[in-house]
């Protein structure tokens, strides 16, 4: 059976949204269109539909590879040793070089060889996966568009020609509130314990811990930056250092004890005016 997709419209015509469910989260695409030449509104609803479709078959087929609570998914079949790299789509050694990149960047922080049960990129991987089903959002009277799965933003254009993004960042203890909001035109990724439980491992330990509430980065690559921060949640304020070298990628912290930290290009944008 066709599954239906259906768009919300904003008071504007100008703004749509979606959302998806994947990845044992939601995916919430938020699209800017150019209403200003000849296209109708029907028009607009058929190609945001089709990319739409195309987009969330990524994140399904990414799901579908990397799935580390799906059994007879190829990343735990290879986690299991079942079968070789050889084995398995293309696209596992792809991440796990990038896990292998991660991991140099970070000074071991980031870890996937150090988990329980086997390799395991998920600190990674949705960030990559949200990146590449952004590509191609652009086009068709689409100028800007944003997709949000579980705290990963992969951003492409601009929602006005003299606008950026404004990415509120939920508040660790608060659900309803946020910490900050950051005005970025790149990607973003925040890493904690609060919507989940303290899931995330320690590689030096091998045990669960964290030494930050929340971690985010944000920079060019969302694969990098989601691996990035999660690394940072782990490490806290000794991953400040190595963090500091990096070309492009920018922080914000919250300590354990609610204080924050956070790298000199970090963008805030005035909360008043959202």
């Amino acid at each position: 059976m066709r599954k239906e997709r259906a768009i919300q419209e904003r008071a504007d015509d100008e703004i749509f949204s979606f959302a998806e469910p994947v990845m044992g989260t939601v995916a919430s695409f938020t699209i800017y269109c150019d209403s200003s030449g000849n296209s109708t509104r029907h028009h607009h609803h058929q190609a945001i539909l089709s990319i739409l479709a195309s987009a969330c078959a990524t994140l399904h087929q990414a799901d579908g590879i990397f799935s580390t609570w799906k059994l007879d998914s190829p990343m735990s079949r290879y986690r299991r040793g079942e079968v070789s790299l050889e084995d398995v789509p293309a696209q596992v050694s792809e991440v796990l070089d990038l896990c292998h990149i991660a991991k140099d960047i970070s000074d071991g922080w980031f870890d996937p060889w150090a988990m329980p049960g086997g390799v395991d990129p998920t600190g990674l991987v949705k960030g990559w996966a949200v990146e590449r089903a952004l590509t191609g959002l652009i086009g068709s009277g689409i100028t800007g568009a944003m997709l949000n799965v579980g705290g990963d933003l992969a951003i492409s254009g601009r929602p006005g020609a003299e606008q950026h993004w404004r990415i509120g960042i939920r508040h660790p203890w608060m659900a309803d509130a946020l910490a900050c909001v950051l005005e970025t035109d790149v990607a973003v990724a925040t890493s904690g314990i609060y919507e989940r439980g303290n899931i995330l491992i320690d590689p030096h330990s091998g045990l669960a811990g964290c030494r930050a509430a929340s971690a985010t980065v944000v920079g060019p690559s969302l694969a990098l930056a989601d691996a990035l921060a999660t690394a940072l949640a782990v490490a806290g304020d000794i991953g400040i250092e190595w963090f500091s070298s990096l070309a492009g990628y920018e922080t914000y912290l919250i300590r354990t004890d609610g204080t924050e930290i956070a790298t000199d290009g970090i963008k805030f944008a005035d909360q008043g005016t959202t």
